[in-house]
């Protein structure tokens, strides 16, 4: 990948406010939300993510996690977070495509964060159809109420990051976060490697 010096970064992790701090507001309580590339079709963004969900490049994920990691990690915005939860897939989505993508963002962020990341708390329970070519409404219908959380007590008091690949409305995140809102003093950040513009 050595083209990637010329992806779309965002850079919102270096100002004080950005973009994405309107998009859980009146909804969900997100202490940060950064997302590392912009995502357009037809550019080097989609074709990556395009690469690493649907073939079979996994790899990608961790790479520019860990290139995205280094930078939070600079920056100081994530010291205090205790544990990374990669978005997941529904099992049988997961053995179609041999692999969950958000896990392997979460691998690389880990490495370069130096912070654990853990895929046994948070489960899909509901398979739900692909969100790509759905609107808003319908989007957040298809997966309101499809995770699930398991032994939320270990969450209590830590600050969560929960990472996936693109944020667009940002419907299937909300409805991950809503799975932790009855967790005492939990906290919760989002980092994505992409963000629809």
């Amino acid at each position: 990948m050595e083209c990637s010096h010329n992806l779309p970064e965002t850079k919102y992790h270096l100002q004080e406010s950005n973009p994405l701090d309107q998009i859980f507001i009146g909804r969900v309580s997100v202490y940060n939300t950064f997302s590392y590339l912009f995502f357009r079709k037809g550019t080097s963004t989609q074709a990556i993510l395009h690469a690493l969900k649907y073939r079979g490049n996994k790899e990608i994920g961790e790479f520019l996690g860990y290139r995205y990691g280094q930078q939070l990690r600079e920056s100081g915005v994530f010291q205090d977070v205790d544990l990374i939860i990669p978005i997941p897939l529904h099992p049988r989505k997961e053995k179609k495509r041999g692999y969950n993508q958000s896990e392997w963002i979460a691998k690389g962020l880990s490495k370069a964060l130096g912070i654990e990341y853990n895929t046994t708390f948070l489960f899909r329970k509901t398979f739900t159809d692909t969100q790509t070519k759905k609107a808003r409404f319908n989007r957040w219908e298809n997966v309101k109420e499809v995770f699930e959380i398991k032994n939320c007590e270990i969450l209590e008091g830590k600050h969560i990051l929960l990472c996936d690949d693109v944020l667009t409305t940002g419907a299937t995140m909300e409805a991950a976060i809503q799975q932790f809102i009855g967790i005492k003093d939990v906290k919760i950040s989002v980092v994505t490697l992409a963000v629809a513009n």
